[in-house]
Formats: structure tokens, sequence, C-alpha cells
């Protein structure tokens, strides 16, 4: 899916100018890398970002942690920190699990 958005007739008129250059293959292309530059050189943005992602439901802690650069208890204790509950979801399949593992110990 792609998101429309429009920026000033200066900044595309340089992306196209470094499309036509050969540095990228497309307008997408060289917003990503923006992007990913901007998350580079400012650090507490990346950090913010996976916060809200993590908060939001639509990453696991583990990926919001790699969103962030930093391990996962680093994060946790970030969250805290930062007064943000952590999700912690029910294992649904408990109980088939501890039956296979049952049957498995015989």
């Amino acid at each position: 899916m792609e998101t429309v958005f429009s920026l000033p007739a200066t900044i595309e008129k340089e992306i196209e100018a470094l499309i036509r250059a050969g540095y990228y293959t497309s307008k997408a292309e060289a917003v990503k890398d923006a992007f990913r530059t901007l998350l580079d050189t400012k650090p507490a943005l990346k950090l913010a970002s996976a916060i809200e992602l993590y908060k939001a439901g639509e990453v696991s802690l583990a990926r919001a942690a790699e969103i962030a650069g930093m391990n996962i208890e680093d994060f946790k204790h970030m969250l805290s920190d930062r007064g943000v509950k952590r999700i912690i979801k029910p294992d649904t399949d408990i109980d088939k699990k501890v039956d296979e593992i049952m049957e498995w110990r015989g």
C-alpha cells in the first residue's frame, strides 16, 4: 500500500534530479532513504516510533526493541520509565501445549 503525500516543489525537483542522476530509481526509494537517515541521526525519534508502534499493538515487544535499536530488557526498562504498560497476551494454546508435553513425557 502506497501512502500519498505531497512535497514542496523544490524538494520534488531535487528528488527528480537525483533519480535522473542515477542515485535513486524512484521517489519512494529516495524518501525511504531520507527517512532512514532521519531516524539514524535522531535516535529519540526511532525510540518514540518504536514505543508508539508497540503501544498500538502493531509490533511485538521484541520487534519494538529492534526498531529502537535496544535489547529487550533495556526496552522494557524504557517502557517502564515512561509509564508505558507492557502488553502481555495470554497463551490461548497453553492447555494444548501442556497436554502435548505430558504425552511426550509418557
